[in-house]
């Protein structure tokens, strides 16, 4: 039984800390490996990153597996919240084994962050290490396999797609080789998620399914709406999506790099414009490797790859339908559920 989502993939496990009101409106997600770590690597497209130990995940150096990934919300100060999925690492003896004593570890945690400074009302109010230690928590006691919650939880608290609430959304699918492939995404984007001439996610246009366009009046009751709230949200352009991308495929670290990589048509498909200079756009990509590649085909990635930026798209789509409206001290940002009810 699967439930569409990233937990899909055999041995990962998701978990949000979420903070709201009192000018509050952030969280962290930290996407959990099985112990023993995933193999892991990165692709960054935006050009105003905010990431912690990308470096390490270069093919080229030395780390090959990582024991968990955290994104966050809080600009470059929610990057703290990986210190506190470290020490909840170091405490269970998880990370690169750096001497005799099985204590003496180092785990590597890479994260990024989405920008949503303020957006509660106080500027202030952003992740720690103790949010990153509720996050991981939460990953760890979760059943294997569990749904993912989404929409406004986690690193996508406070997220917004252009003038529209975004959030967290997921999902996956299994190829005919029996491969699993899963995606989940914070939608933070400075560009849209909504068409502004049809009403329509333009995520919708790429999922090989029906199309239902809103009707004429609801498409200009909405773009009236979004016109009101906008004269009262105007923060900084800052933004960034974030995505984790992970198969149970046996992928070495330039394989992985790949698949990151190619994810990333996924967000452009969804999102537009996208990879700007005020966006962090980055990729993480996670292989557990239960499952081996055909090796007698040298293009056997190839059908991972396309699903990977597949599932990117889809789990924008649904982090935007799930999204709830904010209205509060930081602004106000309605929800496409809101402005196209029934569609």
């Amino acid at each position: 039984m699967t439930v569409d989502a990233l937990t899909d993939v055999s041995g990962l496990r998701v978990g949000h800390a979420t903070r709201t009101g009192d000018g509050w409106l952030t969280g962290t997600t930290v996407v959990l490996a099985p112990e023993g770590g995933a193999v892991a690597a990165v692709d960054v497209r935006g050009g105003g990153p905010g990431t912690k130990e990308t470096d390490a995940l270069d093919p080229r150096n030395v780390v090959r597996t990582v024991e968990a990934v955290v994104l966050t919300g809080g600009s470059a100060y929610g990057l703290d919240a990986a210190s506190g999925v470290m020490a909840w690492l170091e405490e269970r003896g998880r990370g690169i084994r750096v001497g005799a004593d099985p204590a003496y570890v180092v785990p590597v945690v890479p994260a990024a962050c989405v920008f949503d400074l303020g957006r509660g009302g106080d500027f202030r109010a952003r992740p720690d290490a103790a949010t990153g230690r509720a996050a991981v928590e939460a990953a760890a006691a979760s059943e294997p396999g569990a749904p993912v919650p989404q929409g406004c939880v986690g690193a996508g608290t406070g997220a917004v797609t252009g003038v529209v609430k975004g959030g967290v959304g997921s999902a996956s699918t299994v190829l005919g080789s029996g491969i699993t492939v899963a995606a989940l995404v914070v939608a933070n984007a400075a560009g849209s998620t909504v068409d502004p001439e049809t009403g329509v996610l333009y995520g919708e246009l790429f999922e090989g399914r029906r199309v239902e366009y809103p009707g004429a009046e609801v498409h200009a009751a909405a773009q009236r709406r979004l016109a009101q709230t906008a004269a009262r949200s105007t923060p900084p352009p800052l933004n960034t999506t974030l995505a984790v991308v992970a198969t149970d495929a046996d992928l070495s670290k330039p394989q992985a790099q790949k698949l990151a990589g190619t994810a990333h048509d996924g967000i452009a498909r969804a999102v537009r414009p996208v990879h700007l200079l005020n966006d962090g756009d980055t990729v993480f990509a996670l292989s557990t490797g239960d499952r081996a590649l055909d090796a007698a085909d040298p293009l056997a990635l190839n059908e991972i790859l396309a699903a990977g930026a597949d599932m990117v798209t889809r789990a924008i789509v649904r982090a935007v339908r799930a999204a709830e409206p904010v209205d509060g001290p930081g602004g106000a940002w309605p929800s496409y559920g809101e402005l196209y009810a029934g569609r």
